[in-house]
């Protein structure tokens, strides 16, 4: 394992920098093909170290890299550790990586800047890889500013389009609050004990439970400060509530960066993180309350919002806000085993999701709003079906007694289980909060199925089209929906889609290239067998966690035998939520539009995703342009420039004028100014 550790990691930046630096001046087929040869090698590198870790043939190991810090107390290395839990992160992010790769050679086929676009791809994988490989905080916190800066880079990717800039610079802002606080966490994790040695910050944790510190003036537990403040990182990086307005912003770069920064890494660096130091969050109760109610609040908050997004890729970016919650309460409730399989299985059906919702926006013209969808599973049969395995899978179909089951059924119901098999007030609180929304989950992911593959082709009559060209009807956009009436099937004959041509009037949806229906067939195998096949290793097996994560054994046995009801609780309300959106959108599509105008306050609260942004809008970034405004204005030109540059040029101007009075070219005039300087020196020697 030794041998393989190093290409896996550095891979992956040996083809960014190669295709980084030889851009346009080879054919792009270069670039693709040694960043994308560079992934799968270091996927075919990582599968065989994960079924040695689930078999029991390895064990922890670290690979020294080089010295790289020693200043005074602060001492420590780069080396790469690989345990279960690296080897777990190591799969998904190679994994996904190397499909999006692939399928990017088919989504971004049109595009003149692919070697770019392929090496901030390879450069992403390799910043996620060498913060699941740190062996201390100050090389995660390397690999975490790592991805920040490489979702920059993507999202913005497409930097001609203003809407691209401001979600690029948004993901940037958003997430430097984050890593504020966990810069102040690795400092003080540093202070207290001595070390930012990740093995040996742990071992310490256990003794310093009870310990308090003064902070703010006032004396709190020490590991609540220093989990609090390490969570307060994990929930910019993983978009939970307060921090989340980045994410689905960040649908503005292509949909392959969209599914690698949603399943594979961004967004699974703070749940690593968590559960990579549980030993610590074990020693703190209030942080591990915190994590639990936040996770729980963002799982409803995402849930709700995504009901009512047209955006087919927005719909998707709020399930996986919704998701990362599931993780988080389960890591709140002390089942970090539970919290990782549903990252791992999350992983496959939500790359699923995203490309095969890239698949049908290729097939639509670049279309995204799913109004102008409809009837698409006869014209792109294999996109639809695999997202029919993806939906089955995030809704978590399966049944308990019969042992059988998509991804989420085995890992989504896992979670709600713990949840409630932990017995206390929060614990319940997250099990009811993860119901719901398992609710909304389905309701809103058979609803873009609906929209998408069923009913009628709302992209096809061109007669409607231009009629309602013609007639001169109104665009509805984001910030202007279209009635609510028209959610239903027959929704954009009388609206123009923005991407329509009259010159292509008419047209048919097409199936994608083979390099981007691979993927789909891959990720496909995953969400349907991810969960089924590794369910017992993930929740069951604690030799397979070793000394990677806490690993609560009694937890788990109060999982398995919690009530049936319990057990059926997510199943149930998956099918009331496939029947109300089948109810709504095949049966009687006038039940949206009569639904939205019953519920207008609620259902403009949850279209307008709480309103954070505005109040974001009002609170910080109002108040930010005001205060520049002053020091530009005030400070800047009115003291700095008025006495600085401006001060000093205006002296030297009126000087010029005073002194261009003595130079009229007259002897005479010369000569009485050396007299006059002559007496007064004469003046000054005598008196």
């Amino acid at each position: 394992m030794n041998g393989f550790i190093p290409y896996i990691v550095f891979l992956p930046l040996l083809a960014a920098i190669v295709a980084g630096l030889v851009n346009k001046s080879a054919p792009s087929v270069f670039a693709k093909s040694i960043t994308t040869g560079a992934l799968f090698i270091s996927c075919a590198l990582s599968w065989p170290i994960f079924l040695g870790f689930v078999s029991g043939s390895l064990s922890e190991e670290v690979v020294p890299v080089l010295t790289w810090v020693q200043s005074g107390a602060l001492s420590f290395d780069w080396a790469l550790r690989v345990d279960t839990l690296t080897a777990v992160m190591l799969v998904v992010i190679t994994t996904v990586s190397a499909l999006v790769h692939l399928y990017s050679w088919g989504y971004m086929e049109e595009d003149p800047d692919q070697p770019r676009f392929f090496a901030y791809l390879s450069l992403f994988t390799f910043a996620m890889l060498m913060l699941v490989t740190a062996d201390n905080l100050v090389q995660m916190f390397f690999g975490w500013e790592g991805v920040g800066l490489a979702s920059y880079l993507l999202i913005g990717f497409w930097f001609k389009k203003p809407s691209a800039n401001a979600a690029a610079i948004k993901a940037f802002v958003v997430n430097r609050v984050g890593d504020l606080g966990f810069m102040l966490g690795i400092f003080g994790t540093f202070w207290v004990f001595g070390t930012v040695s990740i093995p040996e910050v742990l071992e310490a944790a256990p003794g310093m439970s009870g310990a308090t510190i003064g902070f703010l003036g006032l004396r709190v537990h020490t590991m609540d400060v220093l989990c609090i403040l390490l969570f307060i990182g994990a929930m910019g990086k993983s978009a939970q509530l307060g921090l989340h307005t980045w994410l689905p912003d960040a649908m503005e770069g292509p949909t392959p960066v969209s599914a690698l920064i949603h399943a594979a890494t961004m967004v699974t660096a703070g749940v690593f993180m968590v559960c990579r130091l549980s030993p610590m969050f074990e020693t703190a109760p209030v942080a591990l309350g915190m994590v639990t109610f936040i996770g729980a609040a963002t799982c409803i908050f995402a849930a709700t919002v995504g009901t009512t997004q047209w955006d087919i890729k927005r719909v998707i970016a709020y399930s996986t806000c919704s998701q990362l919650g599931y993780m988080f309460f389960a890591a709140g409730v002390g089942a970090y085993g539970a919290a990782m399989f549903h990252l791992f299985t999350h992983a496959f059906f939500k790359a699923l999701l995203f490309l095969g919702a890239g698949s049908v926006i290729h097939a639509m013209h670049h279309e995204q709003d799913m109004r102008y969808y409809g009837a698409l599973r006869k014209e792109i049969p294999f996109t639809f079906w695999a997202m029919l395995a993806g939906t089955l899978a995030i809704t978590g179909v399966g049944i308990y007694h019969l042992g059988a089951g998509f991804a989420g059924f085995w890992s989504k119901d896992a979670i709600l289980e713990v949840a409630y098999g932990r017995g206390t007030e929060l614990g319940n609180f997250a099990f009811w909060m993860g119901t719901l929304a398992a609710l909304l989950t389905s309701f809103y992911s058979w609803r873009l199925m609906f929209l998408t593959f069923w009913g009628k082709p709302r992209w096809a009559d061109s007669h409607h089209i231009q009629h309602a060209v013609n007639a001169g009807h109104d665009e509805p956009d984001e910030h202007n929906p279209p009635k609510q009436e028209d959610a239903g099937q027959d929704v954009k004959h009388a609206v123009p889609s923005p991407h329509y041509d009259a010159g292509t009037a008419g047209y048919h949806p097409h199936e994608s290239p083979i390099s981007m229906l691979i993927p789909l067939g891959v990720l496909s195998v995953g969400a349907v067998l991810a969960g089924q096949v590794f369910a017992p290793t993930f929740l069951d097996d604690a030799a397979f966690w070793g000394q990677s994560i806490f690993y609560n054994e009694p937890l788990i046995h109060a999982m398995h035998n919690v009530p049936y009801l319990v057990k059926y609780a997510a199943f149930i309300v998956m099918l009331i939520g496939l029947f109300v959106a089948w109810l709504a959108y095949i049966k009687d599509t006038s039940i949206p539009g009569k639904a939205a105008e019953q519920l207008g306050p609620v259902y403009r609260f949850f279209y307008n995703k709480w309103y954070f942004d505005e109040l974001y809008h009002y609170l910080f970034v109002v108040p930010a342009f005001w205060l520049g405004r002053q020091f530009w204005k005030l400070g800047d030109i009115g003291t700095i420039d008025r006495f600085g540059p401006n001060g000093v040029a205006w002296v030297i101007e009126k000087g010029s004028v005073g002194a261009k009075k003595f130079q009229t070219g007259y002897l005479y005039s010369y000569a009485l100014v050396m007299l006059l300087g002559l007496v007064a020196a004469i003046t000054w020697v005598l008196f």
